[in-house]
Order: structure tokens, then sequence, then C-alpha cells
């Protein structure tokens, strides 16, 4: 199966990756989820006499949904893996720990997301708790999460572009 090159994810709505997000972490799941099988799941959630209705489909979400994953159908395929829709943000505390990396007087280059880990498996996550920026139980899944968006999208990615601004 031939991944997309390009960050798609940005194109689409909060909505929709937070839909493909769900379809892609089912435990139940025998394969992962394709553009294609998320539609049959929205399409399977709105009531028929909507679905009918060409006009409604801007006003309910569900339907909406529907007409942003025929866009993305009409221009990817059906087969396309639909984890290359979803978008990747660090969570609050990944993003803290980013940050004091970043902000780091002695680094030279943007660190990447394998710099990070570096910094985590190191100790940082210990330092920002005494320093307060991180709570006692928010290091408890850093290095996870970051396992998981080094998975998705290499070691080599820049770490800034996963900042979660709240």
């Amino acid at each position: 199966m031939i991944r997309n090159p390009i960050d798609i994810s940005t194109r689409i709505s909060p909505n929709l990756s937070a839909l493909i997000e769900s379809r892609v972490n089912d435990p139940d799941a025998d394969e992962p989820p394709t553009l294609g099988s998320v539609r049959s799941f929205v399409a399977d959630l709105v009531p028929p006499s909507l679905s009918e209705t060409e006009h409604l489909h801007h006003f309910d979400i569900d339907a909406s949904l529907l007409d942003e994953l025929d866009a993305l159908i009409e221009e990817f395929g059906e087969t396309a893996l639909a984890i290359d829709f979803a978008r990747s943000d660090a969570s609050e505390p990944l993003s803290r720990v980013i940050e004091a990396v970043m902000n780091d007087e002695n680094r030279e280059y943007p660190p990447t997301l394998e710099t990070i880990k570096e910094a985590i498996i190191s100790g940082l996550p210990a330092r920002l708790i005494g320093d307060g920026v991180l709570e006692d139980d928010e290091d408890d899944a850093l290095l996870a999460e970051l396992e998981g968006l080094i998975r998705r999208h290499g070691g080599d990615s820049l770490a800034e572009e996963f900042l979660r601004y709240e």
C-alpha cells in the first residue's frame, strides 16, 4: 500500500480527525482502517432519511463527515490508510517537554522527535516536575506517547510540528 507523502491531516476537520483516531485505536479491528471503511462506519450512523436528503448534509455532523470523506476518497481512493489523515498533536505535558528542549540555550538545531526521546530517557521529566512545569503523574505516559509519534512520523520529524497550544 502506498503511503501519502504529504501531511494531509492539516486539511481535515478536527471532528473527522477524532473519528479516524477512534477507528485506528479500535482494539476489535482486524485490519488498519481505510477511508472507505471509515466512510462505511459513518454512513451506518446516519439515518437513511437524512442521507437521502443532500441539502441537509452540512447541518448534521455525521452527514458533513460523509461529505468530507467523499472528497478525500475522490482524491486519494477508498483504500488509502485512514491513519494518514488523522492529526497528530502532542499532549499538553509532552508539548511542555518539547518546549523545554526547544528553549535549551545549548541546542544548536531544532529538536527532532528522537531528540525529545533522548531527553525523556535522560531524566528531563523529573527536572520539569521539580521546576513545577509538569505534575507528578504527567510523566508516566510521555515515552509511550512519543514512541507512537515516532512510529507514525519517524524520529527525524521536527518536534515543534507536534506542539499543542491550548
